[in-house]
């Protein structure tokens, strides 16, 4: 069973909560770049994710990119800031015949009980959260003991390379095309000192304009 919550499921069953217009066509391009981009995740999301076990939630699903590496074993449930992106995270899984949870609320407030859930996953959603060091709070608050938080992350350049100085030119322009996005954000950091047991993680680069750097890895509670 999924853990028990006080927020219902919040499915987007009318036009009128498909999300502002705004909303609808961030939704409509981050469906068409998850497509685009398949093939540069892969080989982290099959080693980060198909092994997770038990209650699973996974923070800013998008457009369900990440459900073909779910085993379907696991208790999925969704929290999705956008009410646009349901309809494609919906599809998704429909067309995996996997049975779904999915809400709509964001990484600050994961409306679950403490000590839940066996994983929580992140993919490139820590650059737009409002608070990260909350949402981290959060994360571990919800997380069983020994449970994993499991991220794919863009971030900042190095410090005093040409990169990260054109990601902090642009960053204000970028947040308001890119739904509060910070290519900026040294994230590794906010991990690494949000009180985990244990983080292991790996820098790599994919080839992106501007969101370039990444981290992928792991910290348990």
């Amino acid at each position: 069973m999924t853990p028990a919550t006080d927020n219902r499921p919040q499915r987007a069953a009318s036009p009128a909560r498909r999300g502002s217009l705004y909303q609808r066509l961030f939704a409509r391009a981050i469906a068409s770049e998850s497509s685009a981009s398949e093939g540069l995740y892969e080989e982290y999301r099959r080693d980060l994710l198909a092994d997770l076990h038990g209650d699973v939630l996974e923070i800013g699903p998008g457009a369900g990119a990440n459900l073909p590496y779910f085993s379907r074993s696991v208790r999925w449930i969704g929290l999705e800031p956008n009410p646009a992106m349901f309809p494609y995270i919906e599809r998704a899984a429909r067309d995996l015949d996997m049975p779904i949870d999915l809400r709509q609320g964001a990484a600050e407030r994961l409306g679950v009980p403490d000590a839940s859930l066996d994983a929580i996953v992140s993919t490139r959603v820590l650059c737009s959260v409002d608070d990260p060091r909350r949402a981290l709070q959060e994360i571990r608050r919800a997380l069983k003991p020994g449970g994993r938080f499991v991220f794919i992350e863009h971030v900042a350049a190095p410090r005093a390379t040409a990169l990260r100085r054109v990601q902090q030119i642009i960053t204000p322009a970028w947040r308001i095309f890119s739904d509060g996005c910070h290519p900026d954000r040294e994230t590794w950091l906010a991990i690494e000192n949000a009180g985990f047991s244990s983080v292991t993680l790996e820098h790599f680069r994919v080839n992106i304009p501007v969101a370039g750097p990444h981290i992928a890895g792991c910290a348990v509670k």
